[in-house]
């Protein structure tokens, strides 16, 4: 087996950043990513689903290159795993910067759509700390396009500064403009009339909105992590002797997990996909990725693609002490931050279940899609201060006399 710090091999940087190509006798070599060439990034250009993905509709003409893939896969040594079981981390967190995780590979597709529709904004919906509003407000920039997004939060607080933490720093530098909701206004109405209310205000005003949903979750979107599929497959094949059992992902809003379910199934990868539900029941899941993988006319059906477990604890985006120990004791054991809304409680489902369930998991080789997020833990630090690391002043009494000697 190759070295566990990855699965590509010992190749230049200049290799490792390409994407490659399979001949018809089955030889793989290796084509500079969009990303690669100057002027590259941020550019639109012509898309091909993967052969095995051909016959889904809705299949994408054109996407922009908004991230840095591909992204590295590599060994993830975590503690107390059952007998002979690896695990291994996608790390789609390090796909950028300000724009990073897996709503980069959604809005690759959203974003070319929406400029071929001639539009100059778009709108989208999601929690006042959401990782993919902030996303979309960066990639709506990157393609000259204005952001409003509705933010839901609390009642209490719903008619105040809604402050420059976390998410909210970079969309407020960004110009994004910010419509407020309560929970409860956001249960009561819902996000389709929500967006339908603020796409009208925006038409009348001589605008072109085009909406995208939370999370970036449609079926244009789950193109994203079809695509990933295709990219994990030749990061396979390029390694030679790596083969995955599993597939482990936080489950939010659905078009990650239903991409990766439906990729894995339909490619040569045919891995066993686990999604950890960060709100809702798995049920909701369940019916939530049928309507995704219909929308594509796969002819599948979700409970035969995917595994949907229950990781939400007390709800979206609230942690216990015991969660938020859990990505501090990662930090501190593997160097890899999990982010607290999606990769941190799917990682702590995940290892509760292999705890739980040592046999289930024996042997196996799984791999953990690291979604990104980590802005989000700025929002947790009044409950992270204890559990951070600690600090003390220098000692300088002894520098001090020596100086003082030799005076």
């Amino acid at each position: 087996m190759l070295p566990s710090t990855s699965i590509l091999p010992l190749l230049s940087p200049q290799v490792v950043h390409r994407r490659t190509s399979t001949t018809a006798n089955g030889v793989a070599f290796a084509v500079p990513s969009a990303a690669a060439h100057i002027g590259g990034f941020l550019s639109k250009k012509p898309y091909t689903a993967p052969s095995w993905a051909s016959e889904l509709s809705l299949a994408p003409s054109h996407n922009f290159t908004l991230g840095q893939f591909p992204t590295p896969i590599h060994k993830w040594n975590l503690p107390n795993l059952p007998k002979d079981t690896e695990v291994w981390i996608k790390r789609d967190d390090l796909a950028g910067m300000e724009l990073s995780g897996n709503k980069v590979r959604k809005l690759e597709f959203l974003m070319a759509d929406a400029v071929a529709q001639g539009a100059d904004c778009v709108i989208t919906v999601g929690g006042i700390q959401s990782n993919h509003c902030r996303a979309t407000a960066v990639a709506a920039k990157y393609v000259n396009l204005d952001c409003h997004m509705i933010l839901v939060t609390s009642r209490l607080i719903v008619d105040e500064d809604p402050g420059l933490v976390g998410n909210l720093l970079v969309e407020r530098l960004l110009g994004a403009h910010i419509d407020l909701v309560s929970k409860e206004e956001f249960t009561r109405i819902g996000s389709v009339a929500l967006t339908n209310l603020l796409k009208k205000r925006l038409l009348e005003k001589g605008r072109k909105p085009y909406v995208i949903p939370g999370g970036g979750s449609n079926s244009l979107g789950n193109w994203g992590y079809i695509e990933a599929i295709r990219e994990i497959e030749q990061q396979i094949q390029l390694s030679g002797d790596v083969q995955f059992d599993d597939i482990v992902v936080a489950c939010g809003s659905g078009g990650t997990v239903a991409g990766l379910a439906l990729g894995s199934r339909l490619s040569s990868l045919k891995t066993k996909v686990h999604g950890f539900s960060v709100c809702y029941g798995p049920q909701y899941f369940y019916d939530n990725v049928q309507g995704h993988i219909d929308g594509l006319q796969s002819g599948l059906k979700s409970h035969d693609i995917v595994r949907i477990e229950d990781a939400k604890g007390l709800g979206y985006a609230m942690n216990t002490p015991e969660e938020l120990k859990f990505v501090k004791d990662i930090a501190a054991a593997t160097g890899i931050v999990l982010d607290p809304v999606y990769s941190g409680k799917s990682a702590y489902g995940m290892l509760k279940d292999m705890s739980n369930n040592p046999t289930k998991w024996e042997g196996r080789k799984v791999l953990f899609v690291h979604t990104g997020g980590l802005l989000g833990l700025y929002d947790k630090v009044d409950q992270l201060s204890s559990l951070a690391g600690s600090w003390r002043r220098m000692d300088l009494e002894e520098l001090v006399a020596a100086k003082q000697w030799h005076l």
